[in-house]
């Protein structure tokens, strides 16, 4: 494995059939050529992820050459949003291949912000296939440190550009259907997104799959509760072991008699999502037991943090 800033020899590596670990706006990506089968084999390899689980497809070039179907409402979004924390879902073009999106003929598109992820997909000149660079249904990485942790010799090359700005995944957004479909809250508001194309409707049963839409995920070690601000004392007086509670800043006065250990999250909903998988890492590094988190406003971006401590408290497979 190695690390550094080398634009051009991460691009050779990628040419190469190989893996790159590289930093978006949202977390650190597991990158591979989205053209190539066996490229894309080796992510759902290192990650331990289910072969049907798709994978999204970073592009820096025109949305077209990779969906074969692009209607008005995803050119008037992509033209809003990118490069941005938006992947939109659409009809799978011809040079994505069936590896990369699990065998479903619908593929995720989305153009990063970040200047790195941006570099190194015009450097390559394809699309790249990249989930989050962690184990699958783990935490995701906002930093270089932690892909190394995470994945080590399992990456060719990592590229470091620093702490991630906005901290959790991209929102998802079905548009392959008609109707925009919410797939997974992220980096962009929901409100933003309907302010361009109209209300959002949820999923149903017939959505195409999604990244990070599973019962359990972004999940650390350590148990995840997750409940409402007015709960946690109650919460923390049922839990056992070493309990800590993960809330915002201005949330702890009122608990100050709860012998806990208190991880102070920012008050404002970019800060929350920015910290929060930093902070779940870091509270599996103090051999806590279970977490006590309390889930902020759904608005906003407090929509996708809500969504990720759900999930982080979800179900787990024995």
């Amino acid at each position: 494995m190695k690390r550094g800033t080398d634009i051009a020899a991460a691009a050779d590596v990628l040419r190469a059939g190989g893996l790159v670990a590289f930093p978006t706006e949202t977390v650190y990506g597991l990158g591979a050529d989205a053209s190539r089968d066996d490229a894309a084999a080796k992510i759902f390899a290192v990650k331990g992820r289910p072969r049907a689980h798709p994978l999204i497809v970073h592009i820096a070039g025109e949305i077209g050459d990779w969906a074969r179907e692009v209607p008005d409402a995803a050119r008037r979004l992509v033209a809003a949003a990118w490069p941005g924390p938006l992947t939109v879902i659409l009809k799978r073009g011809p040079q994505v291949a069936l590896a990369t999106t699990g065998g479903a003929d619908t593929v995720g598109l989305r153009m990063p912000a970040h200047p790195m992820a941006l570099a190194l997909l015009r450097a390559f000149g394809g699309g790249v296939a990249a989930p989050s660079a962690n184990r699958f249904g783990h935490v995701s990485p906002t930093t270089a440190d932690h892909v190394v942790a995470d994945l080590g010799d399992d990456v060719d090359y990592v590229l470091d550009g620093g702490k991630c700005d906005v901290g959790v995944e991209s929102t998802i957004v079905d548009l392959s259907r008609g109707q925009p479909v919410l797939l997974r809250p992220g980096g962009m508001p929901r409100e933003a997104i309907e302010a361009i194309v109209g209300p959002l409707a949820a999923a149903d049963a017939a959505a195409p799959a999604a990244p990070g839409t599973l019962a359990s995920h972004y999940a650390p070690r350590a148990e995840v509760i997750a409940v409402e601000p007015d709960e946690v004392p109650a919460a923390v007086r049922a839990a056992s072991g070493k309990i800590a509670v993960l809330a915002p800043r201005s949330a702890f006065g009122p608990w100050g008699e709860l012998a806990v250990l208190a991880y102070p999250l920012p008050d404002d909903l970019a800060g929350m999502a920015r910290e929060l998988y930093a902070a779940l890492r870091d509270l599996d590094t103090a051999g806590v037991d279970v977490v006590i988190a309390a889930l902020p406003p759904a608005v906003g971006l407090g929509e996708a943090v809500g969504d990720r401590l759900r999930r982080a408290a979800g179900p787990r497979k024995p």
